[in-house]
């Protein structure tokens, strides 16, 4: 008896985390598509450019299983951006939109050369998203940075590919993880994509 609530516990469990995985991917489609967008993966790949002194955007942002940055300065020399870094850059904007001077959320940002601040792009990036997330509540609901976060890429057929290449992850995961079985992997994808 034991044993069977225990297989009816675990194939509840299973259900929801398909349940919950296909609402996760269907959100990807609406308005907050970019913020949906790294829900469920991993880690993200990007690579942000210095297109004026201090100026930065989002060239290029892909799914991958560690969050990595390169950052491209002005004279073409790139690096990676350290965890550290990251942390402190987050950090910091973290305060800034507590104070009310980001220019992620305000609707008439100042920006010079209409880049954001290092801080802002990589807030703004899907490695923010998933670094940051911790903060998430204090800007994916925000229309403002929704407008900046689309506006902080290169352009606009950069902005498409990242949000086309994350949602075709999700999408690839979640049949991946339904394909399992009931019992299968049921209980490993519903810990997959939530909080991490």
């Amino acid at each position: 008896m034991k044993r069977i609530k225990k297989i009816i516990q675990i194939g509840m469990m299973s259900g929801l985390a398909a349940v919950a995985g296909g609402a996760l991917v269907a959100c990807s489609n609406d308005n907050s598509e970019t913020s949906n967008q790294n829900s469920n993966m991993k880690g993200a790949f990007v690579i942000i450019e210095e297109v004026a002194p201090g100026q930065y955007k989002i060239k290029d942002q892909f799914p991958s299983d560690e969050t990595r940055v390169v950052l491209k300065d002005l004279n073409g020399t790139e690096r990676i951006l350290s965890k550290e870094e990251m942390d402190m850059l987050i950090k910091q904007e973290a305060e800034k939109i507590d104070n009310g001077t980001s220019n992620l959320t305000q609707s008439n940002p100042q920006m010079s050369s209409g880049g954001l601040s290092l801080g802002e792009t990589l807030l703004a990036s899907a490695a923010g998203a998933i670094i940051g997330s911790w903060i998430g509540s204090k800007l994916f609901g925000n229309q403002n940075f929704l407008n900046q976060q689309r506006g902080a890429f290169t352009n606009q057929s950069a902005y498409q590919r990242s949000v086309n290449s994350f949602n075709k992850a999700s999408t690839s995961k979640a049949s991946s993880s339904s394909k399992s079985g009931f019992f299968k992997g049921g209980l490993k994808s519903s810990n997959s994509g939530f909080g991490s």
